[in-house]
């Protein structure tokens, strides 16, 4: 057993020695390919670098013009608001006589326009003056008899100082003198009540207007009251306006109506404190002078409010839209330089809005192509007119 041992080992030492030298050698080769490689890259970026420095340099990129406006801050905005209403007229009656009869005869027809106490129509008179005449004659006949009456009461008081009757007579002949005076008063009342109905059956104008509508042609037996025609007053029409219930009335005083494309001036005539159910809205009655417009006709109320807000206005192209729907402006510094602004837009119109702003007082403002340029570039600016 023990004469083996060196025999087994002496063949095993020559092999691990092959395997280290062969391990040695693979580091060695890449260690030296490593060393290569960086070598390589070394050069290669000296190289590079000498040829950017040996290129030339490019042009720097031109200023370019923009468009910019100064920031002018204010207080508030006006706003324009417009509610539609109706022109109606400043009186509408509808005229009837007051007292019953036969219509005997109508001088007006639809559309005529009628003066201030011009007659409208007449009612038949046959009835009335034949009772006056009765009147008259009884007046006539009492009047005579009353004369009677002054005589015998002379008579009998001339008999009495005489001692030829006595006092009961001379009273009677006095009572009887006080009751026809009494009945030609009451006769005389008849006769004034007969005037006044004779004047009532003639139906008069009762202002300066036109006839609308007409609903009898003559000839009817009407009742008191019963309508004979519509009259609408012309002049100084009058606009009716639903408004919202934010509109004050202080407001309304110096609004203007658009009508026919006219702008006019009108007086507020009431703004009516209740709600109509329907609309939600306050009815404010103007009268304006418009003397052209047709009664029914379509108006517009012209309403401008004073709205309290600092900002500034700015044309509607120095907008540009930013992230999450914010809008942003682009801004100036004093080098030139372009900055980004977020602004807040309060009120809006065709060509600019109003917007509040962090920005300065009189800061310069791109107002026009905001998209041409970006945020860090250097501009030269022209002020816009």
């Amino acid at each position: 057993m023990s004469d083996r041992k060196p025999h087994s080992d002496a063949p095993e030492k020559p092999g691990r020695f092959r395997r280290a030298i062969r391990r040695v050698g693979r580091v060695g080769l890449t260690l030296a390919i490593l060393a290569g490689a960086a070598v390589s890259v070394q050069f290669g970026a000296t190289e590079l670098t000498r040829r950017a420095d040996a290129a030339p340099s490019p042009d720097p990129a031109p200023i370019i013009p923009v468009s910019a406006t100064p920031l002018d801050r204010k207080n508030g905005y006006d706003v324009t608001r417009a509610f539609v209403g109706q022109i109606e007229p400043n009186k509408t009656v509808s005229i009837s006589f007051e007292l019953p009869g036969q219509l005997d005869e109508v001088l007006v027809d639809e559309g005529a326009q009628v003066a201030a106490g011009q007659t409208l129509a007449r009612q038949d008179l046959s009835l009335l003056q034949a009772e006056r005449g009765q009147l008259e004659a009884s007046r006539s006949a009492t009047k005579a008899q009353l004369k009677f009456a002054i005589q015998t009461t002379e008579r009998r008081a001339e008999l009495n100082k005489r001692g030829f009757t006595s006092q009961e007579g001379v009273d009677e002949a006095v009572a009887r003198q006080d009751e026809l005076r009494s009945r030609i008063a009451e006769i005389e009342a008849g006769l004034r009540n007969i005037d006044i109905r004779i004047g009532k059956s003639e139906l008069r104008a009762p202002f300066d207007g036109r006839v609308t509508q007409r609903f009898v042609d003559g000839g009817e037996t009407l009742g008191a009251g019963q309508p004979l025609m519509s009259l609408v007053k012309l002049s100084h029409p009058q606009v009716r306006f639903g408004v919202s219930l934010d509109v004050a009335e202080a407001d309304l005083r110096e609004a203007l109506i658009k009508i026919n494309g006219e702008e006019l001036t009108a007086r507020l005539v009431t703004l009516r404190p209740d709600i109509d159910p329907v609309t939600r809205t306050r009815t404010a009655i103007f009268e304006t002078q418009a003397t052209s417009a047709a009664f029914g006709q379509t108006a517009m109320l012209i309403l401008r409010q004073k709205v309290p807000a600092d900002g500034v206005w700015v044309p509607i192209t120095s907008l540009k839209e930013g992230v999450r729907g914010q809008w942003t402006v682009m801004a100036l510094d004093d080098e030139n330089t372009v900055r980004a602004a977020v602004v807040e837009v309060l009120h809006a119109e065709s060509t600019r809005v109003y917007v509040r702003t962090g920005l300065p007082d009189g800061a310069l403002l791109i107002d026009e192509g905001p998209q041409r340029v970006t945020v860090g570039q250097r501009v030269q600016p022209t002020r816009s007119m």
